[in-house]
C-alpha cells in the first residue's frame, strides 16, 4: 500500500481484488483505467520475468544429458560416446568437461532453489552465470573438436536467448 500511495507501484491483481471486497467496492472505483492497464501489465512482465528464469534454470540443468548421452566423437573410429566411456580424450579435458557441466548444472538446480524465494537480483545473477556457462561449454566442445556436445549447447544457447529476446 506504502508503494502505492507514494507513487512508486501498484499492488498486483490479486491484492487490488482483496482491497476492493474489503472495502465492498470494484476495482475500477479502487484505480483509474490508466493505473489499471499499468498494473496488469507490470504483473504480465514480472510473471513473463519469472518464466524466462525458470525455463533457463531448467534448461540449465538439462545440460546434465550431456554426461550420459552419447555425443562425445571417441578417435578415429567415429564412434559417438557417453562422456563417461570416452577413451581416445586425456583425462584432464575430461575433467574440464565434467566440471562444466556440473557447474552449469548446479548452477540450475540453485536458480530453480532460488526462484522460490522471490528474489530477482539472486535470479538475475544465476541467470547471467548460467549464460556465461553456457557460452564457455559451448566454446571448449567446439574447440576440443567435439562438435555434438558443441551443437548441444548452442542450442540451448540459442533457447536463452530466444527466451531473453521474447522477454524485452
Amino acid at each position: 500500500m506504502s508503494k502505492w500511495e507514494s507513487g512508486r507501484g501498484y499492488p498486483n491483481i490479486d491484492s487490488l481484488k482483496e482491497l476492493a471486497k474489503y472495502f465492498t467496492v470494484s476495482v475500477d472505483e479502487l484505480l483509474s483505467p490508466n493505473e489499471i492497464i499499468t498494473a496488469a501489465e507490470e504483473e504480465k512482465q514480472e510473471l513473463i520475468g519469472k518464466y524466462t528464469s525458470l525455463l533457463c534454470n531448467v534448461l540449465d540443468v538439462f545440460t546434465a544429458l550431456l554426461l550420459f548421452i552419447p555425443v562425445f566423437g571417441n578417435g578415429s573410429d567415429n564412434r559417438s560416446v557417453s562422456l563417461f566411456v570416452l577413451t581416445d580424450t586425456p583425462l584432464w579435458i575430461k575433467i574440464v568437461y565434467a566440471v562444466i557441466i556440473g557447474l552449469t548444472v548446479l548452477n540450475g538446480i540453485c536458480g530453480l532453489i532460488i526462484s522460490r524465494f522471490d528474489k530477482p537480483l539472486w535470479s538475475k545473477h544465476r541467470f547471467i552465470t548460467g549464460n556465461a556457462l553456457s557460452v564457455i561449454a559451448c566454446l571448449l566442445f567446439i574447440i576440443t573438436r567435439q562438435p555434438y556436445a558443441g551443437v548441444f549447447c548452442f542450442a540451448i544457447l540459442l533457447i536463452k536467448g530466444w527466451l531473453l529476446f521474447r522477454r524485452k
